[in-house]
């Protein structure tokens, strides 16, 4: 046994994420970390990583968590440095355990270094070229050699898939399948699939392991889930049956307390055959009275028992989307497009069209050009040759990649950007979003919820195109499942980036790659 956490409950401020729950690692499991946008999967590892400590009552001593002796714990974090102006080289050396000598222990650590960073796809010269000479994906492969370099007994890793090309998916994916002991929070479900034997689901208030990779734990969530709905529905007939019975017994029990003085009868002659009367009748709503009372008792009872067998199914409404009609069937044409930053070309000879109910997928390698091109479609002044022609008066929603700049409130950015206010929030809603974030400042959203913002804004937005670059970056799977279905249902014009190749192989008509 590695680590363990018995009885535990964690919160975040004034905000409970999980309660009494239990979680062991014994060491050679590769488990993924699942649950809603804002679940608490990033403050799990962080737990886990030692940076959190679980809340504790009067009723539980110690602190509910074991790690073992000299077990060592690594985490790769979203971002993946904080400082990008020192050269790769700079950064591996500082785990060197003799980097001012010359020894066996360092050979042997150089060697492990070449294997490990060539295995990521790197060539040994990109050591001497600084971290801010690569992309975002490119910094995240970096990060997990160096994580991989400082060997620690359990891996942590948050999103090692974000930014990473299929390509680079593919490849982290073979390398963590090879590995034991690590726990990973990702949402690409390929990547899952091929590297993890255990899923970790974080729901409302519980968290569940089971055996398996994502495919296998998702198709046994739908059967559930299914056996749940059928469940909770006969018990709804049930619980509906029991109210209707207790309102007629009320109706009946009122109907002879109202009839307790009752007409004299023509035939009662006397005033103690009329007093008789009145007191047998008396008697007789008494007894209906109690009964009733009785019969209702044991009505809210059963009513009682049968709905705390309810179950909270969480299930993702289906989104809307209504996209305007375009006077022309072509949108756009990027012909023979070709894009350099300095004297570095990023992409060469571009050539495609845009026509109405078209979904391109722009794929290829990390920093090919992708974003840029996407920014050339909605009429950014990027330095370019060859031609960009966009429809007249084409309206265009693009959800940019990355959304880390959110600030504010929800209804001032609505307000800022002409949204209507009430549909903007009941998309979110249907995206997930509790009504408590509604009063949250953005800044304090997780990387998936700013996501989501961005992606509300642009349903909300009326357009002819829409131009969404990784948007389901950071978005949890059940969203991602939600926004195929709805770009598959209503099936607008759209070109995106996007490295899940799910999503890609779902959603895509076409496919342009450079």
């Amino acid at each position: 046994m590695l680590y363990r956490i018995t009885d535990g409950s964690l919160a975040i401020g004034c905000e409970n994420l999980l309660e009494h729950f239990d979680f062991e690692i014994k060491g050679r499991e590769r488990i993924a970390i699942t649950g809603p946008n804002g679940s608490g999967k990033t403050t799990f590892l962080r737990l886990i990583a030692g940076e959190l400590s679980l809340e504790r009552d009067d009723h539980r001593q110690g602190e509910g968590i074991y790690l073992a002796r000299n077990v060592t714990i690594g985490m790769l974090r979203q971002q993946a440095f904080a400082d990008t102006s020192h050269t790769i080289q700079e950064e591996m050396m500082e785990l060197c355990p003799s980097r001012d000598t010359w020894d066996r222990e360092r050979f042997e650590f150089e060697q492990e270094y070449d294997r490990i960073f060539t295995g990521f796809g790197f060539a040994k010269e990109d050591k001497e070229k600084l971290l801010s000479d690569f992309s975002g994906g490119e910094q995240t492969k970096i990060a997990m050699v160096r994580l991989l370099l400082e060997k620690p007994d359990i891996l942590l890793l948050d999103e090692p898939t974000n930014h990473l090309d299929e390509t680079g998916r593919a490849l982290v994916s073979r390398y963590l399948a090879k590995k034991s002991g690590f726990l990973l929070v990702s949402h690409d479900r390929a990547f899952l699939d091929g590297c993890v034997d255990h899923i970790l689901s974080i729901g409302r208030s519980s968290i569940e392991v089971q055996r398996g990779n994502f495919s296998s734990w998702y198709e046994n969530k739908q059967r559930q889930d299914a056996f749940e709905l059928a469940q909770n529905a006969q018990l709804k007939k049930e619980i509906g049956r029991l109210k209707q019975a207790a309102r007629q017994s009320r109706a009946w029990a009122d109907k002879v307390e109202n009839t307790k003085i009752g007409p004299h009868s023509a035939k009662v002659t006397g005033e103690a055959d009329a007093m008789g009367g009145r007191a047998y009748i008396g008697e007789q709503s008494r007894r209906m009275q109690q009964r009733r009372k009785n019969l209702e008792r044991r009505q809210n009872a059963a009513i009682e028992e049968k709905s705390a067998l309810l179950k909270n199914i969480e299930q993702a409404a289906p989104l809307k989307l209504h996209q305007l009609p375009y006077h022309t069937n072509r949108l756009a044409l990027l012909r023979n497009v070709s894009v350099c930053y300095g004297d570095v070309p990023v992409c060469s000879g571009v050539t495609f069209s845009v026509e109405q109910g078209d979904r391109i997928a722009l794929r290829g390698a990390n920093g090919t050009g992708k974003t840029s091109l996407l920014r050339l479609l909605c009429g950014e002044n990027i330095p370019h040759t060859g031609t960009v022609e966009c429809g007249s008066r084409l309206q265009i929603s693009h959800v940019q990649q990355d959304p880390s700049g959110l600030r504010g409130d929800l209804s001032a950015y609505a307000a800022q950007h002409g949204l209507d206010e009430s549909l903007f929030k009941a998309i979110l809603r249907k995206l997930d979003f509790a009504r408590v974030q509604f009063e949250k400042d953005m800044a304090d959203f997780s990387a998936g919820q700013k996501k989501k913002v961005l992606l509300a804004r642009s349903l909300c937005e009326p357009s002819h195109l829409l131009v969404w670059d990784e948007p389901i970056n950071y978005v949890d799977v059940l969203s991602r499942i939600q926004l195929e279905e709805l770009l598959l249902e209503f099936q607008p014009t759209i070109v995106f980036v996007e490295h899940d190749r799910v999503f890609c192989d779902r959603v895509a008509t076409k496919a342009v790659t450079h």
